[in-house]
């Protein structure tokens, strides 16, 4: 069992390395980076050449998390487009999307037609 959950794991790390050697988040064209737990998602858009987190948003914040009976894709949406509308008020306009090593599937990709819908383009 230790050795198939250290297999998934380093799995895992192989397909984060790969994307993320392919992803990199410039002042002009920041990366948005995903994170989901089982729980809640967490996105943020990153410049890499400074390494600050310049925007986020998140499914723990108070009015996401008082919407009561939504699914995780509906959540994952509003966490989008709150990402999003808080992107276009600090003068980001265009991303360079980061999903880890999450397939782009569910949560995901909901999340990514969130911010769309709310103007931030990928």
């Amino acid at each position: 069992m230790y050795r198939e959950k250290k297999i998934k794991r380093l799995r895992r790390l192989r397909r984060r390395k790969r994307v993320r050697g392919k992803v990199y988040g410039t002042q002009e064209r920041p990366r948005l980076s995903v994170y989901r737990s089982n729980k809640h998602i967490y996105a943020q858009i990153i410049n890499d050449d400074q390494g600050h987190t310049l925007v986020s948003a998140s499914s723990l914040e108070k009015d996401i998390a008082a919407n009561e009976g939504l699914t995780p894709v509906e959540v994952g949406r509003l966490v989008g487009q709150r990402l999003a509308e808080r992107a276009r008020e600090a003068g980001i306009e265009t991303v360079v999307f980061d999903r880890n090593f999450y397939q782009y599937h569910g949560r995901i990709k909901a999340l990514a037609d969130g911010a769309r819908e709310a103007g931030l383009q990928f």
